[in-house]
């Protein structure tokens, strides 16, 4: 994935399909904007760095957790193509059905949005992931998610404030880094 990849992504999805009618006139401002329930469109910026350090690559296979209004899911179902598959999950039944509505009309057949499981974090049944993208703050590293990457899969989460980027090496050890403090609403 190159910078160039991610700026036709952020090109072809425009943030204010995926805001409430209200702030869109607003959507190129840098800033967060409440979607309902007590959730957020993150800042562009803060999308961008996640998405940079998730590394995505055509064909992969990508879950979204806390997808939330869509955007996140059309963004890295344009990284990934046709050839790949994003899943995008959001506790919040009323949130995933407005996401769903929002990603419809992005002509991205590869890419789907659904309300997630309330007593199942992730997609086991579905794993493994290339790639997951967790746009909630966990209290710490949640393991059941590590479970569900591939073998070099990488995951981005909030982790307390800290930005952790894991990666799960074809030995199944575990890599962590962090990369910067953010503020999101909490991983439930």
């Amino acid at each position: 994935m190159s910078t160039a990849d991610v700026d036709a992504a952020f090109a072809a999805v425009e943030r204010a399909d995926f805001l409430r009618e209200h702030d869109r006139a607003r959507a190129d401002v840098d800033v967060p904007f409440a979607i309902g329930l007590g959730q957020t469109n993150s800042q562009p910026r803060t999308v961008r760095a996640m998405i940079e350090l998730l590394e995505v690559e055509r064909g992969h296979r990508v879950l979204d957790v806390g997808a939330g209004s869509g955007w996140t899911t059309a963004l890295l179902g344009r990284l990934v193509g046709p050839t790949g598959s994003v899943l995008g999950l959001e506790l919040e039944p009323e949130l995933a059905q407005w996401g769903a509505e929002n990603l419809s009309r992005q002509d991205l057949d590869w890419a789907e949005l659904r309300p997630a499981d309330p007593d199942r974090l992730g997609a086991p049944a579905e794993a493994p992931f290339d790639r997951i993208l967790v746009s909630a703050a966990a209290r710490r590293l949640p393991d059941q998610l590590v479970e569900q990457l591939t073998d070099d899969g990488v995951m981005v989460v909030p982790v307390g404030s800290a930005m952790t980027r894991v990666r799960r090496t074809a030995a199944g050890d575990v890599e962590i880094s962090t990369h910067g403090a953010y503020s999101f609403v909490p991983l439930r």
